[in-house]
Formats: C-alpha cells, structure tokens, sequence
C-alpha cells in the first residue's frame, strides 16, 4: 500500500528541514541563504504588485513570504501558484534566445514551492519546481518535476546526518561482486577511481578513502539545488537532486536523479532527448545524448555517451566516448572509444587509449562458478570485431586480438603483440611488436590523436600517450626476459607454456626478430630521452650532461595510475601518508598527482638512462662520448624506418586491388580517401624525422671530438 500521508495546505513549501537537524538558533532557511550568493537586495511586495499578481491568476499561501528585486515587474507573472518563502529577481519585458527557443522573461503556469531564482530568468509549465537556487537568465520550460529532498547527496558517496552505512552510494567498478566498490565524489579523476579500487584488502586504507570522501562534503541536511546562470532546460520529465553548473543545456530528458552536473562558461555540458541518469557524477565539458541510460557512475570531464549506450557501475575517463552499447562494473582511463551498438564491456580494467570494435564481448562473466572474473587490459588495447574474451585475462599495453572467440583465461606478458586464435591448427599464436612491424602508422597516429584531442582545461593529472614510455619499456624487459629462454626453431618460432589456461600449444613468432626490435627499441628511448635533456639544459660538455644524469642502482617499476605514470615506490609512499594521516583530503591527492607530474620528466630521465645501461650491459662508466656518439647513429636509423614504416604500412591501403576496386579510377578514389602525399600526419612525421636528423648533428657538432676521441 502506498502511504500517503494528509498536512494542512499552509505547510507546503515549509519544514524543509527535519526540526532535529536545525542547529540553536537557526531556521529552516540557514544553508539557503548561505548557498545564495546573487548579491540581489530583496524586498517585500507591495501591495499593488500584490494586486496585479492576483489579477494575473496567481496565488501564494503568504504573500509576506514573497521577495522581489528592485527592479521586479509583477506584469511577468502570471497563471502560478507559490507555496513557502519565494524570492525572485529582476523581471524586465525581453525576452530571451537560445537554439530557436525564444521564451518571454517571467514566471508562467508554473508551481513554486520554496526557491530563489536571479535576474531575468524565463520559467514557463514548470509543474512542480521545489527547492531549486536558480541563477540569471535560466530558462526552464515544461519540466514535470524539478526538485530537491533535505537529505540529497547530489550523486556523491556521502551520508546525511542521521542516515545509516546501507545508504551510501557505491559504483562497483571492475568486479561485479562488488569487492572493489568506490564512493563516487564530484571532481574524482582516474587515478583516485585506480587507488581506491587496487587495494579492497588494505583495510586502513579503504576507511582512510571513505573518510576522505565524507570530508569533501557537508553532513548537514537541507542544501538546495542549484541551477547555474544561463542554463536552458527543456521538455524533461525528472529532475530530482541535481547540482547543474552554468551554462548547461538539458533537453528532453526522462530522469535525472541525484547527479552532480558539471558545466560553465568554458565547458558547456549538454544532455538530450530520453536519457535517464541516476546517482552519478558528470564532469566539465560532457555530452549525453539519444537515449542513455547511466546508474551509479562517474563520467569525468569531456567524454560522451551517446545513442542508447549504458553505463553502469562504471567509471569513464576524460576523452571518452561510449555509443550504443553496453558497459557494466569497468574503471576505464582517459581516451577510450567503443562505438558499436552490439560491443559489451564488463568487469574490467582498461587503462585507456583503447578502442573496443563491433561485436566484442569483453566480460561475459557466465563462465565461471560466480560473478567474480575480471579483465585487466594495459593501455592501447585494442580488441578486434567480434572477440570474446574469458576471465580472468590480462593484457600488456597496446594488445590487438585478431576476430575471433577466445576459449581460455589468457595471460599476455608481451606489449604491442597481436594474439590470434587459430583454430585450424587449435593453438594461440602470438606476434610481439606486431605495430611496429605491420602497422607503425596506427600506432603513431593514435599517439597524436589522444594527445591532440585532449580537451582538459584542469591537467591534474599528467597523461602519457607516447607510446614508448616507462610503462612499455619495462613491458619489453619482461619479453625480452622470457623470449630469450625459449628454444627457437629454423622458423624463428617458439612453443611457450603460462600464456594460455589450456594443454593447448602457444606458438610466439618472429621471436629473434622481436627480441632485436625490442633491444632497438629500448635503446631508441633512452637516446630520445637523453637529447631532450640535452637540448632543454644546452650543456656545454659531455662530462658536464653525464654528471647531470642522477644514476640509479636499477630499473624502476612504473604504474599507471588513470593513465599517468608513477614509480611505484611513489605510489606506496602516496598510500602510506593516506593510511597515516598526512594527507587528509582528496585535494592534497590531486597535489601528489600534480607534484608526479612535474617531476615525471626527471624520472622519466632516470629511467631511460637506468633502461639503456641495463639494455646495453653497460655501467655508467662504460657510457663514454664515444658510445654516445655511436648510439645517436643508431637512433638516426631507427626513426628513419619508424618514419619509413608510418609511411608504408598507410600506402598498402591504396595498393591494395580489393581496396580500390571500388572506385572507377584513381581519381574517384583520391577524392574519396586523399591523395597519400596529401596526408599531412605523415609529412608532418618525416618533417620530425629530419629534424631529429639535424638535432643528432647539432649534437655531435657541439660537442665535437669529445664524441669522436672520448
């Protein structure tokens, strides 16, 4: 049975806040009149503007209760009902323009109980508009319900005085069983989501994240909700406990329920026509459109959801864009597109730059005796059409599976590999360094791409795209590690065991030819890494950038914390001073970040070096200007076939017969595609690649003979 209960009609619009939770001395309006900061001078009515409301059909349980500005005009309200305390800025005879919606200035066939609203605002068939600060120049136009409880959390993790533990929100990233649940709070970026869900058996430090969450908020019951000045909301049905920030434009929506809306000025959020979002986060600068439905999130600043895609219980990155399918119980980091209608993600972690194709089913968890599987996929990872992975599996930085249905748990130790099914032969094949060999202008194209359209006006966190990079470079280490012991055949193949959760053979191919790209390849880095010491510092001697090296004893283990590197002894550093008590608010976490990032070049400096001694079988004493010299010959021939193969592995699409017999000539086909020498990514690549060139002489000119005689 419905209980519906009877209060006399003099009581709408009062008694907001339970009499309980009022502190001595103060009344139901406390917070309101703190959270209104318009700087308007409200006065009572007059009598005769009390007149015309009448006479305009409108009605108030009190008119005493009703505030105006100076500047109010009683004319531009009409048809309305007004229950409790109101307060209404200036009214002018304009109107106001948005997208073709043009709306009088004024208050029309509207119910307000309890709100205070700016200068100028359009308000027209709000039926039921409750507890809402509404700022300057909004206009709100047939909206079934927009309001606010006492006890509303504005989507975040928290809990109102007075109300239990079960209460709280959880967003279940990564597993569906619930085990490394996160508290969403407004402003949580990746790496915060990555902490809090990497360690559910550090019990000190969960409760030291509940804390910290708690503390970003207030306890007290009976905020209002806010609408920012110049927000348009149209033509929805509910919005109940949303904070929306300036400027945001809200059309058609079915329900919105206790959200925290981020927007201003400079980062416009829009949400459209049939979406349904309750208890989440959205960040600055987003984009939900046609149908979404989104429960128990978090979608950090400029991502997207579009087209009936579904995201539950999930955490989405900056960048990202998720459309028509479904993603269920996943942390994904910054820069991450999954665009197919029949694509499913679940139960995983995908470290962002990532793109999952049509078709791909990541995450069916009915394999196993719980829902309790995971993904772990490092950044670059890149799924092919219709892939359906097992859990558990795990995946190095920039994975691509070839199409097909994987029937085992998989552990893939081996960056940039291609991992294909062969199911005539009934084995895993698996192609390390497959991008660097088939498909360098993909790889060097993302890492432009993802650096190119990062919209982020608050870089908190420092993002690595590049593609060589800490990450990587010890991911190479490993492979190179493991590779070296297996027994090669005539082929240059080798049967490897550990990789796949079967008695089935897995082949690794090309295994000589990987080892020495990789060994190129680490070395490559650290030169780069090296020369862009040299060219920020202008050393004047080789003895004098030798010594401004820091040398450390070994290789450091990196980690990937929302898509920006860390050493990992700074991680734990970082949670020790949480368990602790140093570090007292998620804020001073976002400093950590902030500090990691301005130190990242350094230890990124560091590393390189470490990598190149360890990659050479050298000492630091060993590195001389002679060997030097010699390993800034080598880079000059690596980024020659890197730019080479940007180049080639783009011109075997215009080669190609079956590409273009579709075209009736080459000049159908150029108008459609472009012309190859046209592409201006990779002349833009052979532009660096001569510059590179003439950085390496540079180089070796400054320092002259002490490169060539040591």
């Amino acid at each position: 049975m419905n209980i519906i209960t009877k209060h006399p009609i003099n009581n709408l619009g009062y008694d907001f806040i339970p009499l309980n939770y009022i502190p001595n001395g103060e009344d139901e309006y406390y917070l309101r009149n703190q959270q209104n900061n318009n700087g308007i001078d409200y006065r009572r009515l007059s009598g005769s503007e009390i007149e015309i409301l009448i006479r305009n059909g409108n009605t108030s349980d009190d008119w005493g209760k009703i505030f105006v500005s100076k500047e109010f005009d009683p004319a531009l309200v009409k048809n309305s009902n007004f229950h409790g305390l109101v307060r209404i800025g200036k009214l002018q005879p304009y109107y106001l323009e948005f997208h073709n919606l043009r709306m009088p200035v004024g208050i029309y066939y509207s119910q307000i109980i309890s709100c205070d609203f700016g200068d100028n605002v359009c308000i027209s068939n709000a039926n039921y508009l409750s507890h809402y600060i509404v700022g300057n120049e909004v206009m709100i136009s047939n909206i079934n319900e927009l309001a606010t409880t006492d006890y509303s959390k504005f989507g975040n993790g928290i809990l109102k005085d007075g109300e239990k533990e079960s209460v709280r929100v959880w967003v279940e990233v990564r597993n569906e069983n619930g085990g490394r649940r996160i508290a969403p709070f407004n402003k949580m970026l990746a790496g915060d989501a990555y902490l809090w869900s990497n360690s559910p058996q550090d019990e000190m430090l969960e409760k030291r994240f509940i804390e910290l969450t708690q503390k970003e908020f207030d306890a007290k019951r009976g905020y209002y909700g806010t609408i920012g000045d110049r927000c348009v909301i149209k033509d929805c049905d509910i919005i109940k406990d949303v904070i929306i920030g300036t400027d945001a434009y809200i059309k058609g929506a079915n329900k919105l329920k206790n959200l925290t809306i981020n927007s201003d000025e400079e980062r416009t959020t829009q949400i459209g026509e049939g979406c349904e979002m309750v208890n989440g986060i959205v960040g600055f600068g987003c984009r939900i459109f046609y149908g979404v439905k989104a429960v128990r999130f978090v979608m950090a600043a400029h991502s997207q959801l579009k087209y009936g895609a579904r995201l539950i219980n999930s955490y989405l990155g900056n960048n990202s864009t998720i459309s028509c399918c479904e993603v269920l119980n996943t942390l994904i980091f910054p820069n991450h597109e999954q665009h197919h209608n029949n694509s499913f993600l679940c139960a995983s972690l995908v470290m962002g730059q990532s793109n999952i194709a049509a078709g791909a089913t990541i995450g069916s968890n009915h394999n196993s005796r719980g829902a309790d599987g995971e993904i772990i996929a490092g950044r670059g990872f890149w799924p092919g059409l219709c892939v359906s992975l097992k859990h558990n599996s795990k995946f190095a930085s920039f994975t691509i599976l070839a199409k097909g249905d994987y029937p085992f748990e998989m552990n893939i130790k081996f960056p940039f590999c291609l991992v294909s099914n062969d199911v005539t032969d009934d084995k895993l094949l698996l192609m390390p360094g497959y991008w660097f060999m088939y498909n360098m202008y993909a790889l060097a194209r993302n890492a432009w791409k993802f650096e190119d359209r990062d919209k982020r006006t608050e870089r908190i966190q420092t993002l690595e795209f590049d593609y060589l990079a800490p990450d990587t470079i010890n991911e190479m280490f490993t492979a190179i590690e493991i590779l070296s012991k297996l027994k090669i055949d005539e082929n240059g193949n080798a049967e490897i065991r550990g990789i796949e959760n079967s008695s089935r053979k897995t082949e690794v191919v090309k295994v000589n030819q990987v080892l020495e790209l990789f060994k190129e390849l680490i070395s490559f880095y650290g030169v780069v890494q090296l020369m862009k010491h040299l060219k920020e510092k202008q050393f004047a001697t080789f003895d004098e950038f030798k010594k401004s090296i820091p040398v450390k004893i070994s290789r450091a283990e990196w980690k990937n914390i929302g898509g920006q590197l860390i050493p990992a002894a700074d991680v734990e550093k970082l949670k020790n001073k949480i368990k602790e008590g140093k570090i007292n608010s998620w804020n001073e976490v976002h400093d950590f970040y902030r500090h990691a990032g301005n130190d990242y070049a350094k230890n990124k400096l560091i590393h390189a070096y470490s990598s190149l001694l360890e990659n050479e079988n050298i000492t630091s004493k060993q590195f001389t200007p002679e060997f030097f010299n010699s390993l800034l010959k080598k880079s000059v021939n690596t980024k020659t076939w890197m730019s080479k193969g940007i180049y080639e592995s783009r011109a075997k699409d215009y080669n190609n017969p079956f590409r273009k017999m579709v075209y009736e000539n080459q000049d159908e086909m150029n108008a459609v595609v472009g012309k190859i020498e046209d592409n201006q990514f990779i002349q833009d690549q052979f532009k660096k690649l001569e510059e590179f060139k003439k950085t390496v002489k540079s180089v070796v000119q400054k320092f002259g003979k002490q490169l060539v005689t040591g």
